[in-house]
C-alpha cells in the first residue's frame, strides 16, 4: 500500500544530506530506517528554525505516526534532496510530508512520506493548541 501526499501542502525547507557508507546494509543500499533518519533530520531542522521545540510551559511537538513509500533504492555514494513540506493544520496537530531524491538525478522521487505532529503538554501527557505563530506559518 502506498500513501499519496496531498497536492496543497506548502514547501518549507530543503536540505542536502550526504549518504554515508553506513547507511548502507548488506544489501549494498541504503537501510530502510536509515529513509526515516533522513526524513527526522530534515523535520526536525525545520522545527528549530520556526522555533518549535519544547517551550517554558512544557509543550512541545510528538510524532504520533510516520510513514514512508520507498519507491527507488538510495546507495552510497551521493546526496539526498530532501523537501520538506507541512499542510493540514488542526487545533494541536499538524502533518509533514517529505520527498527524497537524488541530487545527481534530479525530479526522480526515490522516497515519500510524512508524520501527524501533535502538540503536547509533556507533564499531562495531553495535546494543546498549537501556538499561534507556528499556527500562522503552517496556514
Amino acid at each position: 500500500m502506498r500513501f499519496e501526499l496531498p497536492e496543497r501542502k506548502k514547501l518549507t525547507l530543503e536540505m542536502v544530506i550526504p549518504i554515508r557508507w553506513g547507511d548502507m546494509d548488506a544489501m549494498g543500499h541504503v537501510n530502510n530506517t536509515i529513509y526515516f533518519r533522513y526524513m527526522e533530520t530534515v523535520r526536525l531542522e525545520w522545527l528549530y528554525q520556526v522555533g518549535g521545540v519544547r517551550d517554558a510551559s512544557g509543550n512541545g511537538p510528538v510524532i504520533v505516526n510516520a510513514f514512508c513509500n520507498f519507491i527507488r533504492q538510495l546507495a552510497y555514494p551521493g546526496e539526498v534532496l530532501a523537501r520538506h513540506y507541512i499542510a493540514q493544520p488542526g487545533r494541536s496537530s499538524f502533518e509533514t510530508y517529505i520527498t527524497l531524491e537524488r541530487t545527481d538525478e534530479a525530479g526522480v522521487i526515490c522516497a515519500s512520506g510524512g508524520a501527524k505532529t501533535v502538540w503536547v503538554n509533556y507533564e499531562r501527557q495531553k495535546s494543546v493548541a498549537l501556538p499561534d505563530a507556528l499556527r500562522r506559518l503552517i496556514e
